[in-house]
């Protein structure tokens, strides 16, 4: 019965069980097994598995306990459990975690895997004053970005790689103070030998092949992800085709940007601009 696939493109809930079968899999463990060390039957691992019963925050909890997860598994738990994640996200999060390599672009914003606390929570707060999310979904969003943005210290750590928005750099988000912060973090991160940072300078106008945000993914079993978003949904899309051409366009970008020294120095510049306003 355990050799069963289930459909990957289903309900969240069934992508809480897949991760918990790949994890309990991985190491060699069987469903009673499991059970035994969460304090659950072998009836419910099964359940949660197959997507046939939703998991409680209880049993998040102890399966990250188990696996030694840092909260993963809670978190997911949100996703599902609540509305505070643009549609279509989540599902793409669970793969992030799982990335050995993310390649990143995304126009007049500094990613979020790259945002300190304060630039997050300027958006966050920017939101709530449209009444697009309430103050508790906002505060779910900050938890819920400090844990993806785990994955960069994580053993072994992913390749990550962003092309910033010239205008990422431009955009004073939150005050001058906390943009400097921003920059500054952004020149620590950058100094990490997992990490490489480039900026797509305006003078690219139409050369930039990219009207949106893009992400790829390169999962552990070589496979290519490519995801991006609008305003209403996010899109995951696991077309080969699909994803190559991004990827092709992804390459592009990284000729066309700026080198990483010569990014480094404008990232400079806009922070020494906001240090003399």
């Amino acid at each position: 019965m355990e050799s069963n696939r289930y459909d990957e493109s289903s309900s969240l809930a069934i992508r809480f069980g897949n991760e918990i079968r790949r994890l309990r899999r991985a190491r060699g463990w069987s469903q009673a097994y499991l059970g035994k060390l969460m304090g659950y039957s072998h009836g419910m691992v099964s359940y949660v598995e197959r997507g046939k019963k939703p998991a409680t925050l209880k049993f998040a909890v102890k399966a990250d306990e188990v696996f030694e997860t840092g909260g993963t598994f809670q978190e997911l738990w949100r996703m599902y459990s609540r509305a505070s994640l643009l549609e279509g996200f989540p599902e793409y999060a669970l793969h992030e975690t799982r990335a050995t390599e993310i390649r990143h672009f995304e126009l007049g914003v500094v990613p979020g895997l790259l945002q300190t606390p304060d630039y997050a929570e300027a958006f966050a707060s920017a939101a709530v004053r449209r009444g697009s999310i309430d103050e508790k979904q906002a505060l779910e969003r900050l938890d819920f970005l400090i844990t993806r943005q785990r994955l960069i210290d994580r053993h072994p750590a992913p390749r990550l790689h962003f092309v910033l928005d010239e205008g990422a750099l431009r955009r004073t988000v939150g005050g001058p103070e906390v943009m400097a912060r921003q920059l500054e973090h952004i020149q620590a991160l950058a100094a990490r030998p997992n990490v490489t940072i480039q900026v797509a300078p305006f003078s690219l106008a139409e050369e930039l092949p990219f009207t949106m945000m893009v992400t790829l993914l390169n999962m552990p079993d070589r496979t290519l992800l490519a995801y991006s978003e609008c305003q209403l949904r996010g899109f995951l899309a696991r077309d080969n085709a699909t994803a190559r051409a991004w990827e092709r366009d992804f390459h592009q970008l990284q000729v066309e940007a700026l080198s990483k020294a010569a990014s480094l120095e404008m990232i400079r510049s806009s922070q020494g601009v906001r240090g003399t306003s």
